[in-house]
């Protein structure tokens, strides 16, 4: 396998973004998304000082970006690990703060061109999606046994789904005859159920679905909604958090989160704001950066990317 096809999203822009808060030798980054690798060679290349902590629930990936970073010796050191569990991680190396933190949200390149793990739409593979194949439910599973009334959920909360209704009594139909195992007779009945007139929109019929089973699988929302407060607590002052999101469900939740930090909490009407009630953030993005149009024509999937960035400027207060 070529680990050379996979281009990292908005790299430059990520790495400028995390440059004056990790030049500093003794620096240390957490790549929270590792991935095959991409943007954590280029921060130990770019940053010859940076010592790199890089997580991925992936074994695969991990076995990969470990061949890749290998010429980089200790600088890199890998885990197993989901990026929710960024504490516990930092607290087992003894790292009590770090510089920066980058998050690349979203399924790697890898699990969607590795036509086994069920992730892409476009080609028959079992109904998987684990991003860790050696724990929880796969797809098919949630296929097979959840409640309508939950499939309708899921659909309509992670994948935006207007027919969600349609699509899950066509599965519950389904199902009762023969169990899902693959993608392939999914993305048919997806086709089969909706109207002609929501065929006609926004790419493939089935994409909205095969996210919202993603999201539910991985638990995807849940870990982002952990994993940014987290990597917040866990910089320094000056440190910085750089966030690449492809949904908008997980762009609002980086929003959020920024938008809190970066907010003044004082009580309105006071003359002069305590330092308690001042920002811990600043904001390093005006709205979500958007990937440029010459970028999105090399690379298809820079096309859905936003990408928003925070420093901290401030302590937090003693809890």
């Amino acid at each position: 396998m070529s680990q050379t096809r996979h281009v990292p999203v908005m790299l430059q822009r990520c790495l400028d973004m995390l440059a004056p808060a990790i030049s500093e030798p003794g620096a240390v980054v957490v790549d929270c998304t590792l991935g095959l690798g991409g943007h954590s060679e280029a921060l130990l290349t770019q940053f010859p000082e940076v010592r790199l902590i890089g997580l991925d629930r992936d074994k695969e990936a991990l076995r990969l970006s470990g061949e890749r970073l290998a010429p980089f010796g200790d600088r890199a050191t890998l885990v197993h690990a989901v990026y929710d569990e960024l504490p516990e991680v930092l607290q087992k190396l003894g790292v009590p703060r770090v510089q920066g933190v980058l998050f690349d949200l979203g399924v790697s390149s890898m699990q969607l061109d590795e036509a086994d793990r069920g992730f892409a739409y476009a080609q028959d593979a079992p109904l998987d999606m684990r991003m860790d194949q050696s724990a929880g439910v796969s797809a098919a599973e949630v296929l097979n046994t959840y409640a309508p009334g939950e499939l309708v959920r899921i659909l309509r909360q992670y994948g935006e789904e207007k027919q969600a209704k349609r699509i899950v009594s066509a599965v519950v139909r389904e199902r009762d005859k023969e169990p899902f195992s693959n993608s392939a007779r999914l993305v048919e009945l997806i086709r089969d159920a909706l109207p002609q007139a929501a065929k006609r929109t926004g790419g493939n019929p089935a994409k909205r679905t095969f996210q919202a089973l993603r999201i539910e699988v991985n638990g995807e929302l849940d870990s982002v909604e952990a994993a940014i407060p987290a990597a917040v607590k866990a910089i320094s002052v000056g440190g910085r958090v750089v966030v690449m999101s492809y949904q908008s469900l997980e762009d609002r939740i980086v929003k959020q989160v920024f938008a809190a930090g970066a907010a003044n909490t004082a009580p309105a009407g006071l003359p002069v704001v305590p330092e308690r009630y001042q920002p811990r953030l600043k904001l390093l993005t005006r709205g979500a950066e958007l990937p440029t149009e010459e970028e999105v024509a090399e690379n298809r999937r820079a096309a859905p990317a936003r990408l928003r960035g925070a420093q901290r400027i401030r302590e937090e207060e003693a809890e």
